[in-house]
């Protein structure tokens, strides 16, 4: 009987080392590759874009909602990952660079905006490669101060595309700002404040319109020059699937390893208020010339948000 136990004992034991050693095989991840470099996993990276985590939120649960617009400038600190590397490396690439990658691609699609004179996305008008080369591209002035663009895309045949690496190079070195349509709503199933992003948009300032005629202290004519930097628009939702694939560039930590989508989704970013859904449908910059007085209203809107989800915890 004794023997009997023994037995059993030496085999419960052998199965439990057997089963931690699997799961500790299968649990290990190398820091480095076979050539001593970091490694960074990129086949779990692709499982993960299958299984992106969504809310769906119910209609009748939002009792509140409001549009906002937002500017992120990546030379802010704060944003300096989504710039860099200008230039694709094997392991890393800049926010823009994965865009217009998977734009090419034809994984991603383009939006045109309401019209010309705005910067309000129109998700219902998607742009061709072809149209879309037209309005990405590098601009410079010669001898005789007239402007010459040098398309980003190329056309190699037919309908597709590859990206120019040296005019994308030139052109990338001087686009610091995406712009942002968010939704900020209240659910009262989860008693709390939600903001999503709905669209991005990438905003160039050096195009044709704004070398030929830089705009002076006159509120149309620098609201003009802003909406012509923005040419196309990106529902978010769908970039997401991207953004899981490739983590940002570490900053001083090769160990703190995060995904774009993590980046976004945790609010790491910087921003400021370009304006809001509002009756008299009239952005910051297009309504005042005065920078304090632009300023203020951004305090204005952001004090606005916070009090309506105090307000709406109070009732």
């Amino acid at each position: 009987m004794k023997t009997k136990k023994l037995l059993l004992a030496f085999l419960s034991l052998t199965l439990f080392t057997s089963a931690f050693a699997q799961n500790n095989d299968n649990d290990y991840i190398p820091f480095f590759d076979s050539n001593g470099d970091v490694a960074i996993q990129t086949e779990e990276k692709v499982a993960l874009a299958d299984t992106i985590a969504i809310i769906n939120h119910r209609k009748d649960d939002i009792i509140w909602a409001r549009i906002v617009y937002r500017v992120i400038d990546t030379r802010d600190r704060q944003n300096n990952q989504l710039y860099f590397p200008v230039l694709p490396s094997d392991k890393y690439k800049s926010l823009l660079r994965l865009i217009y990658d998977e734009t090419v691609n034809k994984n991603l699609i383009a939006y045109d905006k309401k019209s010309s004179d705005d910067i309000y996305p129109n998700f219902k008008k998607p742009l061709s490669l072809d149209t879309l080369s037209k309005m990405v591209q590098y601009t410079i002035l010669d001898d005789q101060r007239n402007t010459v663009d040098k398309p980003i895309f190329t056309k190699v045949k037919n309908d597709s595309f590859s990206i120019s690496d040296r005019y994308y190079e030139l052109y990338a070195q001087k686009q610091f700002k995406f712009l942002t349509m968010e939704i900020v709503f209240f659910d009262k199933h989860y008693s709390r404040m939600f903001t999503k992003i709905i669209g991005i948009a990438p905003v160039y300032y050096y195009c044709s319109y704004n070398l030929q005629s830089p705009p002076k202290k006159q509120g149309d004519k620098i609201w003009l020059a802003f909406c012509q930097s923005v040419p196309c628009w990106y529902y978010f939702d769908k970039l997401r699937p991207y953004l899981v694939k490739y983590d940002i560039i570490p900053n001083g930590n090769e160990v703190q390893r995060m995904s774009y989508d993590d980046f976004f989704a945790q609010r790491m970013y910087s921003s400021y208020l370009l304006g809001d859904g509002n009756m008299h449908d009239r952005m910051l910059l297009k309504t005042y010339l005065d920078n304090d007085r632009i300023v203020k209203e951004q305090k204005r809107i952001e004090t606005e948000l916070l009090n309506t989800e105090l307000d709406l915890w109070e009732y």
